[in-house]
């Protein structure tokens, strides 16, 4: 009797996943994926990222920055509209709101899948190939210092179980370790994982569903002499824009802007006031 319980219980909870969606003004959900430290050109070259877009009827956003230098404050930015006490790649821990506060305040679901981490809320800098100045969420003192939401930063492992479980939450923003993302290899390395990892399952029905996966990068490489122009790409099955290529101006508070307006959350009241949202549907 008690295992029938169990599983009935456990039965609910995935009705009640599946119910607790918030259908968005575009989109239903929001993947991030961020890359690191590669110049628009070389990104453009690749013979797999250059086809993302074509294969996935998506759009190349050809006009995209990236905020500032180095890694950290790009990451600060993309979630809570400012490098505010952020100006290098050391731990910080940050005293204001994120994307987080407005996700939560409507009830959208949201998980940051971390490759290499361990989970607990580790605090650490560096474990193995993670690191914690390419995880954003964990430097918010509201969100480390709070144990249900810092369990939301989870090992990228889980993502897997949460596709067959159907329980992707709403917001994903999902970081490859310092190799897969190319921090520490090369464009090729990252270019051969986003292929055999993520490539797969970009087809699946518990991730794709309504889904918007943005692929992005935090800063370029030859940052000293060139513009900080980014490589950035909007694609899924759901996506639907009449052209390939975008050349509006946008960086990386246009990617919060965005999300803000998918599902009405309000601002920060920071730079993502002003920013000029994705135009993410025709």
């Amino acid at each position: 009797m008690r295992f029938w319980n169990l599983l009935l219980l456990s039965l609910a909870g995935t009705v009640t996943a599946a119910q607790q969606i918030k259908p968005g003004k575009y989109y239903d959900r929001i993947v991030i994926v961020v890359m690191e430290n590669q110049d628009y050109n070389d990104v453009e070259a690749d013979s797999y990222y250059s086809t993302i877009a074509e294969n996935h009827n998506g759009v190349l956003l050809t006009n995209f920055f990236a905020v500032t230098h180095p890694s950290q404050p790009n990451y600060i930015a993309m979630i809570s509209g400012s490098t505010k006490g952020v100006n290098l790649d050391w731990d910080s821990n940050i005293s204001r709101k994120s994307i987080v506060d407005l996700l939560e305040a409507k009830g959208i679901s949201w998980k940051s899948y971390q490759e290499e981490y361990p989970g607990g809320c580790n605090t650490k800098s560096s474990i193995n190939t993670y690191r914690r100045k390419h995880n954003p969420f964990i430097s918010f003192k509201n969100i480390a210092n709070d144990e249900a939401r810092c369990a939301k930063i989870v090992p990228a492992t889980e993502l897997d179980k949460d596709i067959e479980n159907n329980t992707v939450p709403q917001f994903v923003f999902f970081t490859p370790d310092i190799n897969n993302d190319g921090h520490d290899t090369t464009l090729k390395y990252s270019s051969d994982w986003m292929k055999s990892y993520f490539e797969p399952r970009i087809g699946k029905s518990g991730l794709n569903n309504n889904t918007l996966f943005i692929l992005t990068w935090d800063e370029n490489k030859t940052w000293v002499i060139k513009p900080n122009q980014v490589y950035t790409v909007l694609f899924g099955p759901a996506v639907n824009r009449t052209s390939s290529t975008d050349d509006t101006k946008y960086n990386h508070y246009s990617i919060l802007k965005s999300i803000e307006e998918n599902w009405d959350l309000g601002d920060l009241g920071e730079h993502d006031v002003d920013a000029t949202p994705l135009i993410i549907k025709d």
